[in-house]
């Protein structure tokens, strides 16, 4: 049996970088990885730098609102053509993964438990906005809820508060709460109880069809936009605008990320981070994931008008743009 290893998360929590830790051990290199994202462009399998494992990637939708079609199919399909070349599974789902229909599917679908078995799903958690995203997202609670393991992301930032503890140990009191910074490759691959699992399955409660192949529903007025360009970017311009989006939207754009193109630094694309009201620093890769050298950004939010990072991003370019010229003359 080919063991599978789920990471879930809500979004920005630090699944993609978990992943790209893990795959960077040689000892995980035959590991077939399937990554899921909630948007129309795909860009962590663009992040993640692994050996010689199999990739594949779910580029759009949810998985949980796809199962059959996407997740299933894909693996059944994995074992057809690529039997041999890897030892385990590794799934990243989207941030607005419920895990429930998830684990449902891969445990009843006779062709799937005929070849794979699950071993461990573990629930990232970051630890500077976890308590306000319990809080505000159902699927962050049945994410921790659900997991065998609970992973504390960002540490070298923020350690995890006793408040967020004690929430996470009431919603799921047989789970380990560990610091991502000692995390070995290996516990996600530690063949959890599968009957603890079952347990909290039965017991999380039912807010999607008990149907494993059952319609999610997200928590109300999530959408996401995204924007691909091939113009690069000032680099003034993306300064101003993420102190824009940072003054400006708060916690109502729940997620930013992407790859961008700068002007000043031709073939070293700029990979921006947001959650809610706190973004990293742009960080400057040496070159370009993959051939596309387009910008690439994804957008998630909630009760904002749909267009505003993009149209803000437009004014403040030709504003730079303006100054600039006008600066050179």
């Amino acid at each position: 049996m080919i063991p599978i290893s789920i990471v879930t998360g809500f979004l920005g929590a630090g699944k993609t970088t978990l992943v790209g830790r893990i795959l960077r051990d040689p000892a995980f290199a035959r590991t077939a990885v399937i990554v899921n994202e909630y948007g129309e462009i795909g860009l962590d399998h663009d992040l993640i730098m692994g050996g010689d494992e199999t990739f594949l990637a779910l580029t759009t939708g949810c998985l949980c609102c796809a199962v059959r079609s996407d997740l299933i199919e894909t693996l059944l399909d994995l074992g057809r053509t690529a039997a041999g070349r890897f030892d385990r599974v590794l799934i990243e789902t989207s941030g607005l993964a419920d895990p429930a229909p998830i684990l449902q599917a891969l445990m009843t679908d006779a062709d799937v438990c005929a070849a794979y078995e699950i071993d461990t799903m573990a629930a990232v958690v970051d630890p500077v906005l976890g308590f306000a995203t319990l809080d505000r997202f159902p699927e962050a609670r049945r994410q921790a809820a659900l997991a065998d393991v609970l992973v504390f992301s960002k540490t070298d930032l923020a350690a995890p508060d006793p408040v967020l503890t004690t929430r996470l140990a009431d919603l799921n009191p047989g789970a380990a709460q560990i610091d991502g910074r000692d995390l070995s490759p290996g516990t996600l691959f530690a063949s959890a109880d599968p009957m603890a699992r079952a347990a909290r399955l039965a017991a999380v409660p039912d807010r999607v069809a008990l149907a494993p192949f059952g319609a999610a529903r997200h928590a109300d007025g999530i959408e996401t936009e995204s924007l691909v360009r091939d113009r690069p970017l000032p680099a003034l311009a993306l300064t101003l605008w993420i102190q824009a989006l940072t003054e400006h939207c708060g916690d109502r754009l729940i997620r930013l990320k992407g790859l961008i193109a700068i002007e000043e630094m031709p073939g070293q694309p700029a990979l921006v981070h947001g959650v809610q009201h706190v973004f990293s620093p742009p960080e400057f890769l040496p070159a370009w994931p993959s051939a596309d050298t387009r910008t690439r950004l994804v957008f998630i939010f909630r009760d904002m008008p749909r267009f505003f990072p993009a149209r803000l991003l437009a004014a403040i370019e030709e504003e730079v743009r303006d100054e600039l010229q006008a600066f050179g003359s």
